[in-house]
C-alpha cells in the first residue's frame, strides 16, 4: 500500500478511529465566549469534563490517558505524561535541561517577568514551557519536543526557541525523525521581539532539516495550539496530525470577527473543521497515537529514497 492510499483510507475513518471520533465530537461546538484556562488536574482526588461536565476520578483519569470515559473528551496533559504516553519505558533521555529565561527586557506588569518565571518552575517542576530529548517509539529513534501548557500557557520564549532549534540540529546531525507535540498560547509577550524571532530561527533550521536532508518532521497540534507557533513550526510538518476537538487557530475568534466585521461560524477552529478543508492530514485519538505514528516510521522507512537510506539506526 503507497502512502497516499493509506492517507486516504484514514480520511473515511472507518472502525475504531471513526467511531471514536463520531462519539467525542458529537454536538460539540465552541462557544464564543470561551477562554483559555491553565487547568491543574494533578492535584486533587477528582476533576470534572470540561465538556460534559462529568466528575472524573482522577487516578482512572490518568489510566484512561485523560480521556473522559463518557463523552471521549481529550483533557490536558503534562508535557511529562506526554513523554510516557509516546516514548519506551526506559528510553527517553532529555536536552538541555537546565535551560532557563533571561530577563533581558527587564519586565513588569502586575508582577515582574522573574518572579513569574520562579512561579512556573515551582509549579510544574520545569524549566520553561518545553521538555526536549531522544528516545524510541516501538523501537524506532526519535527527537521528541513536548510543549507543556501549565508553564505560562506553554508560551513560546528565547527557551522554547533554543531548544527545539538544538534538537532540530541534533535529528539532523542524526538522521532521525523528529516530532514536536504543540500545545501553546503563542508568543510570549515578557519577551517582546526576542519571541517573534523563534519563529524565523525555528522555520530556518527546519528548511535544512526537511528540504536539504529530506527528513521527517511530524507536528501534533493538542488543544489549544494558537499564535506564533501555528504561524511557524506548527504548520510546517510534512504530516501534521491533531488531537480530537483541538483547538487551533492564529487569532482568536473574537480578533478575526472585529478585523473582517462579519459573522465567524462557530466552531471552525476545531481540528475537525480544518481536517474538513485539508489543514490537517489526520485526526488522532490519543489512546491510538502511538500506534499511528508507529506505522507512519513503517511506511516511510519501506519508501524509495535517493539517499539517506540509514533513516533509521536500531
Amino acid at each position: 500500500m503507497s502512502l497516499m492510499n493509506w492517507f486516504d483510507d484514514k480520511r473515511k475513518f472507518g472502525g475504531l478511529i471513526g467511531a471514536f471520533i463520531e462519539k467525542a465530537t458529537k454536538g460539540y461546538i465552541f462557544s464564543e465566549k470561551e477562554k483559555y484556562i491553565e487547568i491543574d488536574t494533578t492535584k486533587g482526588l477528582w476533576t470534572r469534563c470540561e465538556n460534559c461536565e462529568n466528575m472524573l476520578y482522577v487516578r482512572f483519569l490518568r489510566q484512561n490517558k485523560r480521556i473522559c470515559e463518557e463523552c471521549g473528551y481529550h483533557l490536558q496533559m503534562s508535557s511529562t505524561e506526554r513523554i510516557e504516553l509516546l516514548v519506551d519505558y526506559g528510553t527517553w533521555y532529555p536536552m538541555d535541561e537546565d535551560m532557563t529565561a533571561q530577563d533581558i527586557l527587564k519586565f513588569s506588569d502586575e508582577d515582574s517577568y522573574k518572579n513569574r518565571i520562579a512561579f512556573y518552575q515551582k509549579r510544574t517542576g520545569l524549566t520553561d514551557a518545553i521538555q526536549t530529548g531522544i528516545g524510541k517509539l516501538n523501537g524506532f529513534p526519535i527527537a521528541l519536543a513536548v510543549m507543556d501548557f501549565q508553564f505560562m500557557g506553554g508560551s513560546m520564549g528565547s527557551v522554547v526557541g533554543e531548544k527545539i532549534t538544538r534538537l532540530i540540529e541534533y535529528a539532523t546531525l542524526k538522521k532521525i525523525p523528529l516530532i514536536i507535540v504543540c500545545s501553546s498560547g503563542g508568543a510570549r509577550m515578557q519577551e517582546g521581539t526576542l519571541s517573534l524571532m523563534q519563529m524565523a530561527k525555528i522555520s530556518s533550521v527546519l528548511q535544512i532539516y526537511q528540504s536539504r536532508k529530506k527528513l521527517l518532521y511530524i507536528a501534533i497540534l493538542t488543544y489549544p495550539t494558537t499564535g506564533g507557533v501555528t504561524a511557524s513550526f506548527g504548520m510546517l510538518g510534512d504530516i501534521i496530525i491533531a488531537e480530537p476537538k483541538a483547538y487551533i487557530a492564529f487569532a482568536g475568534k473574537r480578533v478575526i470577527e472585529q478585523t473582517l466585521r462579519q459573522k465567524i461560524p462557530d466552531g471552525f477552529q476545531v481540528a475537525e473543521s480544518l481536517f474538513d478543508h485539508g489543514l490537517l492530514d489526520l485526526i488522532v485519538p490519543r489512546n491510538l497515537l502511538k500506534g499511528v505514528l508507529s506505522e507512519i516510521f513503517e511506511l516511510y522507512d519501506c519508501a524509495p529514497r535517493k539517499e539517506h537510506n540509514d533513516y533509521f539506526f536500531r
